[in-house]
């Protein structure tokens, strides 16, 4: 075991006895964050250590005429020039796929030029100055070719496949027909811009050959995943690739893959025989490491007198590069929201010369759920009815599309102590009615969230030494969200111990593979594993005492039994127990070991429909004269399901919303249609928020049991804060200055 997987605790803390799910427990790793303790991946610096600076593509169609390798290779300190002539060879071609989560690399296989920012050599050199100035000497000419931009390119498709290889349609009923019978209808467009991955801790690899066997600093949302990709790029043994990812400095679905430019400094490495380190500067962020691609999105509604919806039509259009498939599913969420008769979901892309869109923070929903929400408010609007009365009006007892139950659902709930605590009541029902004392316009807003309970696959293990102490070992992340604290939690609620008692260790590969940190899964999936693994100690230390006639649980049988507190107590009389130190010195052994597993229930997803809920409401203030818009104050109401840390829990929240407030007013990557380069590839022009432009935020944990989703009854909530936020916020412009904007985000020129 490596000491960068092992937390130490750098500030012993009193014994809390009891239990450990559900107490707000600071993060178990703060001390070492704000110390400067906590190495991330950038941080690790190995003897012989040289640094690898990537040159990039200025154009984003073509190939590249001419490199000035001799000035480079000249410049002082320079080692190497990694270029497609001298690159190693790979065992597998990073076109090939595989998987669904396998994605085509740019790795300086040929000339080709397919996205703007896309690597076209690498240098690497004795100091970081030193690569940096012989990357710049390098001048690359380029034969360009127009490149396709904007989703008014030509050659529209329909994809094979959505997301994660879900149907591009989805049909329920007979939509035109609700729509034909509608009392009223609506038909609106809107638009999503195109958002950048810009995680404070960019892509980086600290890449360490020994013959074939290769040791990795890397950030990494998939420990084994990326394991086994860049052990087919190089055709040696997954076992012989060891990856610590203690600490990622945010992931967002980024780091869920390995990135291209990670695996050029496993090649650099292997080219020049050293260490190698590669650091992604911020402005080559914009391209190589996936991005949350633009959308159109057509809603049309109708509705019967009494206000209850006849048909909901959901087309989507988006885009995807020219050499790879991954197309945002944002007509899903409109499958899981509103009760109507008839739905229909349809997706068309294009394809551009941007490198691949990936995975970003609720991929499809967020983006899907800004204009369900806001089509829903204008449906509202055209009734005559208050925006939260319509939701109620046409709130789903059972998944409209799926028919499925529920396995729980408290939107209701959501709906009623968020507007409660806004004060939703005193909202006018017409726009541009309320005022403060500024004289700046004020609007309130709604929006729904959403977000599937998923579960992937995860192993862990757990060990009780004779001393008492435990270990729990799991390949697990902390991206941010704070998976050192909620998953020691868990193995302490399960192993009957307080958490400073459990030595607890994540973020290398050579762990039990702790499944994927992403799709808000991570918690439930790695706490089940966590849970089954901490139950195998229990029912061997209870399988010890219960048949040991000395001890006083003697005959009590193994499910007689509890763990708590380091002891064992039986259920019926808890009263007589005995501590786990005594069982195992009377039983002579050493230590007992679980392992565990946590994986989906297919019985219980067939027949029950998994979801977080939410409902998110904003106050936003308006100049009327200048149009500048901020969010002043939102009130966010969730469910999801048993709460192991509501602290944790209220950040991601927190974070999920400000994120929203993003969506709504800031973010947008604005691309040059004639050269198809970002024009903001820095975060002074590619905006998103500051603390001046947080709001005042508030998040109502409801609660919610629901004894089918997981052996826990864990929902995750990493991103169910975005997909409510961003349509509330667009509400409340509306409501604030009579004017509704369709294209987000919303920046003062659409209002004046």
């Amino acid at each position: 075991m490596t000491d960068t997987a092992s937390r130490p605790d750098p500030a012993p803390r009193p014994l809390r006895q009891g239990s450990s799910i559900g107490q707000p427990l600071t993060r178990r790793d703060g001390v070492l964050k704000v110390t400067g303790a906590a190495r991330y991946a950038a941080d690790h610096s190995p003897p012989g250590m040289l640094h690898a600076v990537m040159a990039v593509s200025r154009i984003a169609r073509g190939r590249v005429a001419h490199l000035d390798v001799a000035a480079a290779e000249a410049h002082p300190g320079v080692v190497a020039v990694m270029t497609p002539r001298n690159a190693p060879r790979l065992a597998r071609h990073p076109d090939e796929k595989g998987d669904p989560f396998t994605f085509r690399l740019d790795l300086l296989q040929d000339d080709r030029v397919r996205y703007a920012n896309q690597p076209v050599a690498v240098v690497v050199a004795e100091t970081l100055e030193a690569a940096t100035e012989g990357a710049a000497l390098l001048a690359p000419r380029f034969e360009a070719e127009p490149p396709a931009t904007g989703l008014d390119a030509d050659g529209r498709f329909v994809p094979g496949a959505i997301g994660i290889g879900d149907p591009p349609d989805v049909v329920k009923g007979d939509v035109e027909a609700g729509l034909a019978a509608a009392s009223r209808r609506i038909e609106a467009t809107y638009e999503t811009a195109a958002q950048y991955h810009n995680a404070l801790e960019p892509h980086a690899v600290v890449a360490s050959w020994d013959g074939d066997r290769l040791s990795l600093e890397m950030p990494s949302q998939g420990l084994a995943m990326a394991q086994g990709r860049i052990a087919g790029l190089f055709g040696i043994d997954p076992g012989d690739v060891h990856i610590r990812s203690p600490f990622l400095g945010g992931g967002f679905g980024s780091k869920g893959m390995v990135a291209g430019p990670q695996v050029l400094g496993i090649m650099a490495a292997r080219l020049v025989g050293r260490p190698v380190k590669l650091v992604m500067r911020r402005e080559q962020m914009f391209g190589p490491v996936g991005h949350r691609a633009p959308t159109r999105q057509t809603l049309r509604l109708g509705t019967d007198e009494a206000g209850a919806l006849t048909a909901l039509d959901h087309h989507s259009l988006t885009a995807s590069s020219t050499f790879d498939d991954f197309f945002e599913p944002s007509g899903g969420v409109s499958h899981t929201l509103y009760a109507a008769p008839a739905i229909a979901t349809r997706h068309e892309a294009v394809r551009l010369d941007t490198g691949t869109p990936l995975f970003m923070r609720a991929p499809g929903e967020a983006s899907g759920s800004a204009a369900l929400e806001s089509a829903v408010d204008e449906m509202a609007q055209a009734c005559g009815m208050d925006p939260l009365a319509f939701r109620l009006r046409n709130y789903a007892e059972a998944e409209p599309v799926s028919g499925k139950p529920f396995s729980s659902k408290a939107l209701r709930e959501c709906y009623a102590q968020g507007a409660e605590r806004f004060g939703w009541s005193a909202r006018p029902l017409a726009p541009r009615q309320m005022r403060d004392e500024a004289g700046l316009l004020v609007g309130w807003g709604l929006g729904t969230a959403t977000f599937p309970a998923l579960m992937f696959q995860a192993q862990a293990r757990a060990e009780l030494r004779a001393s008492g102490d435990a270990t729990v070992e799991i390949g697990a992340i902390d991206m941010g969200q704070g998976a050192w604290t909620s998953l020691a939690q868990i193995a302490a609620e399960e192993l009957g111990l307080d958490i400073d008692r459990i030595d607890f260790r994540i973020g290398s590969s050579d762990l039990p593979d702790g499944g994927i940190a992403g799709g808000s899964a991570h918690t439930a999936t790695a706490g089940a594993a966590i849970h089954g693994a901490a139950a195998q100690v229990v029912a061997q230390l209870a399988a010890l005492a219960t048949a040991d006639p000395a001890s006083p649980l003697y005959g009590a049988g193994n499910a007689g039994v509890v763990a708590r507190g380091g002891r064992l107590l039986r259920r019926d009389d808890e009263g007589r127990g005995e501590d786990f130190v005594a069982i195992l010195a009377r039983a002579g052994r050493g230590a007992v070991e679980g392992r565990g597993t946590g994986a989906p229930d297919p019985a219980a997803r067939d027949a029950y429909a998994m979801h977080a809920h939410g409902a998110v409401f904003a106050e936003v203030k308006v100049d009327p004269d200048l149009g500048q818009i901020r969010a002043t104050r939102l009130v966010g109401a969730f469910a999801a399901g048993r709460i192991i840390n509501p602290r944790l829990v209220r950040s991601q929240y927190y974070g999920g919303m400000i994120w929203g407030v993003s969506f709504a007013l800031q973010e947008q990557a604005v691309m040059d249609p004639r050269s198809g380069r970002p024009m903001n590839a820095n975060l002074a022009e590619y905006h998103v928020p500051v603390n001046a432009d947080v709001p005042s935020l508030e998040a109502i944990l409801v609660e919610e049991a629901d004894p089918h989703v997981n052996p826990l009854g864990i929902k995750g909530v990493g991103e169910i804060g975005v997909t409510g936020t961003a349509g509330a916020i667009a509400n409340a412009v509306w409501h604030a200055t009579g004017i509704r904007v369709r294209s987000l985000p919303i920046t003062l020129d659409r209002l004046l």
